[in-house]
């Protein structure tokens, strides 16, 4: 029996040292995955900022309805058959719609996963404005030296930003070998980084890929010479009236990489506060803590040197009216209409086969 325990051990050592091994014991991706893994403090602002509560009946009396599976549903029977875990509807600053589900509530964290590439981006922004990066048109290789003569030396960083870098990095969760699942559950992001080599021409075209984002986080550490999580901390989110405490996944315990590109661990009230930022073009009360222009850039389309319309500085682009969202694995969603003045957060156990991103837009035009 005793042999029988050994060896079972020795397996899950074996199992536990291999990015494979680690997505088979954690049974794939999941919203509480910020349990798994090592991470920094996001800290909560000294004095949190609240949204006004309205007393909901006059969201209810709209009858908000969404189109799904060729019926019109009621929004409340959609959420409730579509895995959701919490919902927030947020017009003119004002809290009208917020519902849990699943045993989850206002202060349950949520892995962000891809919705992170937003903040990573926004930190891009704020770094370039104080001067620590000159341009979004420095080339890669002025902050990440070591990537010199690996086919990388034309890749500039708005390249990384508009995913058109043209680095060969396969995007898909659920394949252990995968250069995205590597990411997400190996123990050395820079060394992975080192290793990367050239798929297609850069600015040829788009291609969605997070080591792009990876590479931005790396670049802003660099330039920055603070943590991920420091400079969010410092420069976004003890700004904006972060209310609970949060948390940024990192690869290992000891001088640790945030995941860029994923696994910021917060509330969906406090998500909100960030997508209300990017509402009122990176001015917080009175404090422009990103710029103005930045919020711009992301968000309006440009399909220029390859890039996409939809898709802008780590941004979703669902039509072309002027809303966008930042968008995660699982159904992570950060939603902004500035034409309604409007915040959306969806967060869920997954997608629960509903086009979030059109229904969104559905429900923005009965508000």
């Amino acid at each position: 029996m005793k042999k029988h325990l050994v060896t079972l051990g020795l397996m899950i050592l074996c199992l536990s040292a291999c990015t494979g091994g680690r997505m088979l014991i954690y049974n794939f991706s999941d919203i509480k995955d910020y349990k798994r893994f090592p991470s920094r403090d996001l800290i909560p602002a000294a004095e949190p900022f609240h949204f006004v509560k309205s007393n909901g009946q006059g969201f209810q009396q709209r009858d908000i309805r969404v189109t799904h599976n060729n019926r019109h549903e009621h929004l409340d029977s959609l959420l409730m058959m579509s895995n959701t875990v919490a919902f927030l509807v947020i017009q003119h600053d004002t809290l009208h719609y917020e519902r849990y589900f699943h045993k989850y509530h206002e202060k349950s964290l949520v892995a962000s996963f891809s919705a992170a590439k937003s903040f990573t981006s926004a930190l891009v922004g704020i770094a370039v404005a104080e001067g620590a990066i000159k341009s979004v048109n420095d080339l890669m290789i002025d902050y990440l030296p070591e990537m010199k003569g690996k086919e990388m030396d034309d890749v500039r960083i708005r390249h990384l930003l508009q995913m058109t870098s043209g680095i060969h990095h396969e995007e898909n969760y659920y394949n252990p070998f995968a250069g995205v699942a590597k990411l997400y559950y190996g123990r050395n992001l820079h060394r992975q980084i080192t290793r990367l080599t050239k798929e297609y021409r850069t600015g040829m075209y788009f291609k969605y890929k997070s080591i792009n984002t990876q590479l931005l986080g790396e670049i802003v550490v660099r330039a920055t010479g603070k943590s991920l999580t420091a400079y969010m901390n410092e420069k976004l989110w003890s700004l904006i009236g972060m209310e609970y405490p949060a948390t940024w996944s990192i690869d290992q315990k000891k001088n640790g990489m945030e995941k860029a590109f994923s696994s910021i661990n917060a509330t969906a009230i406090d998500f909100a506060k960030f997508g209300r930022l990017y509402l009122k073009k990176g001015n917080w009360d009175g404090k422009q803590v990103i710029p103005a222009s930045w919020v711009e850039e992301s968000t309006m389309i440009d399909a220029q040197a390859g890039a996409t319309w939809y898709y802008q500085y780590q941004w979703w682009l669902p039509t072309k009216e002027g809303d966008y969202m930042a968008n995660g694995h699982l159904g992570q969603y950060i939603y902004v209409n500035p034409s309604k003045d409007l915040v959306i957060v969806r967060l869920g156990k997954n997608e629960g086969k509903v086009r979030w991103g059109r229904a969104f837009v559905e429900i923005a035009s009965q508000l």
